[in-house]
């Protein structure tokens, strides 16, 4: 039996807090971004991403960018809502913000848009865990990042 998949190209945006995010960073993006289709390949957008995510993480003062065993998270998890394709020589703002801390984890969300403009081209999530890369051992979120992410973020 044969299922017909229809799919809404309305993006719904309604339950992402877009007003919510203090920080950006600007993507370019490059030829080598693009896929077959002719835009941006979804797995692309996990990069753009994590590179939004370590300058937020240099812009806090968490880590300096230099010592990667001192960066101390480990991503456990993460998706991505794709809203409208990213095409060649298109400059995004990735959005990134720390939602909320457990113990050990951070949750962080990412919204990838056009700069100026209320037009969401995608919405992430991911899971990070504190973690110790020398005892190789998740740890819980140190009391300096978790004081510097508090004020930031307004948690």
């Amino acid at each position: 039996m044969e299922r017909e998949i229809v799919m809404d190209r309305r993006p719904n945006h309604g339950d992402i807090p877009i007003g919510r995010f203090k920080f950006f960073h600007t993507v370019e993006i490059r030829y080598g971004d693009i896929d077959a289709q002719r835009h941006v390949n979804n797995a692309r957008y996990f990069s753009f991403m994590e590179q939004a995510r370590v300058r937020y993480f240099q812009k806090l003062g968490l880590w300096q960018g230099r010592d990667f065993d001192t960066i101390g998270i480990i991503l456990a998890e993460q998706r991505c809502k794709y809203f409208e394709p990213i095409m060649f020589d298109q400059e995004i703002h990735v959005g990134v913000r720390i939602a909320g801390l457990g113990q050990k984890s951070m949750d962080t969300e990412y919204l990838i848009q056009v700069p100026d403009s209320q037009s969401v081209l995608a919405f992430g999530e991911a899971i990070l865990v504190a973690y110790s890369y020398e005892d190789g051992c998740s740890i819980p979120v140190p009391e300096t990042w978790r004081c510097m992410i508090v004020e930031f973020e307004g948690l």
